[in-house]
């Protein structure tokens, strides 16, 4: 089985890029595993156009279908999100704006294969899991939008710099482990 672990954040080697790089490093043993940072990619921000909801197809070309490839691609989709203001990153949520051709709110549209399973690990600097939540929140919304399954998440609170992850990295295991007998 193929795990995509994706970084939702701009930032490739702060504390969201940590806590990816454990959990992809965990769910080695048992998937071929993928790690991907939203900012590998170059796209637009979506221009409301809502010519996708005639033709299940984008007017703009860019990097976005590559990054649905490796959706396709995936048996299971990890997304690592912090918390940019309550929420998930504009650079991720331009992602996921740009996804309006494969979502299901609309005929046509297009899709990605059935089947897939999806877990959201959701990090914040202060004390308190409701920021965490809202983004899990928006993340599970997205994957609905998918017909992703939602199966699991985790929320990590006081994690500003990567030395916070430390003290979460058996958390983030057990989280992981949960991922693998789930399947």
């Amino acid at each position: 089985m193929k795990a995509l672990v994706m970084n939702c954040s701009p930032v490739r080697d702060g504390a969201t890029a940590e806590i990816a790089r454990i959990a992809a490093k965990q769910l080695a043993g048992d998937f071929d595993v993928k790690s991907v940072c939203i900012d590998d990619y170059s796209f637009a921000f979506c221009k409301g156009c809502r010519s996708c909801h005639n033709t299940a197809k984008c007017v703009m070309t860019d990097d976005i279908p590559r990054i649905i490839a490796e959706f396709e691609r995936a048996d299971v989709i990890v997304a690592v999100s912090p918390s940019y203001w309550a929420d998930i990153p504009g650079q991720f949520k331009a992602f996921i704006d740009r996804c309006t051709p494969w979502c299901n709110t609309h005929e046509p549209h297009a899709s990605i294969s059935r089947g897939k399973k999806g877990f959201v690990i959701a990090q914040r600097t202060g004390p308190s899991m409701k920021e965490c939540e809202r983004v899990i929140g928006s993340v599970e919304h997205f994957y609905g939008h998918l017909e992703i399954e939602c199966c699991g998440h985790l929320g990590l609170c006081s994690v500003e710099r990567k030395d916070d992850v430390l003290p979460h990295t058996d958390e983030i295991a057990e989280f992981c482990r949960g991922i693998s007998a789930s399947l």
